[in-house]
């Protein structure tokens, strides 16, 4: 997940007690290309007891990185105050072996985002087996419900980009102790090439055929039926998540991706214009026009 984050919890659910946030130290055991700009960090943890629930994050402050020095004062002279550490989803689930986070590499988009990215393309493209890193977890709001089989049978995951990353290790948990859930993983990307997971993805859907549906849309090719049948062309729409959610008002959603950010918010309003929608805005008015209540969502953008 990029370095920005917001997350909202639904209204409904249930109270959760605090965890103690410590940090951890790490040593990469692997890097995993996912797409051709993101990668899976494997990370051992030795003996520490790795306390955490699938769709939680963890931190990691880029100064304690020699190569960033550099850019972390001349950003922290420009902004007036010290740089934060930046929030990453983790792609592993707690019944697995290692910890594991999947970073895509931010890009300094102009009229989008006020600095370039500071530690996304170190992780990316720099990060090699054997470095080590101190992470700072586990917590956030994006989890899935302790009760959520006795409030549901179906959970819609409705994602863009590395919006994956938190469905993909809910997922995972839920489909190996959770069996009376079953999932709609709704995957939207600009290409094939891009979509993060797939071929993880892919074989979980062969191998619980009876509790996962996977639906990939591509927005930048044409013929994407000569990839299979999971394949649709165009973003996510009211018309197809009518398809998808037979009883709108029963499911749960877990939607996960881009959204307007603070600094394109106030860019657009100082050039007098509306900020356009991202992803998370347009999926939000879908959702509503498909008759999915508010509380039924819990959303986690980045912008």
């Amino acid at each position: 997940m990029p370095e920005t984050r917001t997350a909202t919890a639904t209204a409904t659910a249930e109270a959760r007690p605090r965890r103690r946030i410590k940090q951890i130290e790490t040593m990469v055991a692997d890097v995993v290309q996912e797409t051709p700009d993101t990668n899976t960090l494997l990370l051992f943890t030795g003996t520490d007891r790795l306390d955490y629930e699938a769709g939680h994050f963890l931190t990691i402050d880029p100064h304690q990185f020699e190569a960033l020095e550099r850019f972390t004062a001349y950003f922290e002279d420009v902004k007036g105050k010290r740089e934060p550490p930046r929030a990453y989803s983790m792609s592993s689930a707690p019944h697995e072996k290692y910890l594991a986070i999947t970073v895509k590499e931010e890009r300094y988009e102009r009229g989008a985002t006020r600095y370039p990215p500071l530690l996304s393309p170190l992780l990316v493209k720099r990060t090699v087996r054997g470095h080590r890193l101190v992470v700072t977890g586990f917590t956030g709001p994006y989890t899935l419900p302790a009760d959520a089989e006795s409030r549901t049978d179906h959970v819609v995951h409705v994602v863009a980009g590395s919006g994956a990353v938190p469905n993909f290790s809910i997922l995972k948990h839920a489909l190996t102790y959770a069996p009376g859930l079953h999932h709609t993983f709704l995957c939207s990307n600009k290409t094939r090439e891009d979509v993060i997971f797939r071929r993880e993805l892919e074989e979980l859907a062969e191998r619980f055929p009876e509790n996962l549906r996977l639906v990939h849309t591509l927005t930048r090719e044409q013929d994407v039926f000569q990839h299979g049948p999971h394949y649709r062309r165009g973003r996510v729409t009211a018309q197809l998540l009518q398809e998808l959610i037979p009883d709108p008002r029963a499911c749960l959603v877990f939607a996960c991706g881009p959204a307007v950010g603070t600094w394109e918010r106030a860019a657009a309003r100082a050039r007098g214009e509306e900020p356009k929608p991202r992803f998370m805005e347009s999926v939000l008015q879908a959702l509503a026009a498909a008759g999915v209540p508010e509380e039924r969502i819990t959303t986690e953008s980045y912008g």
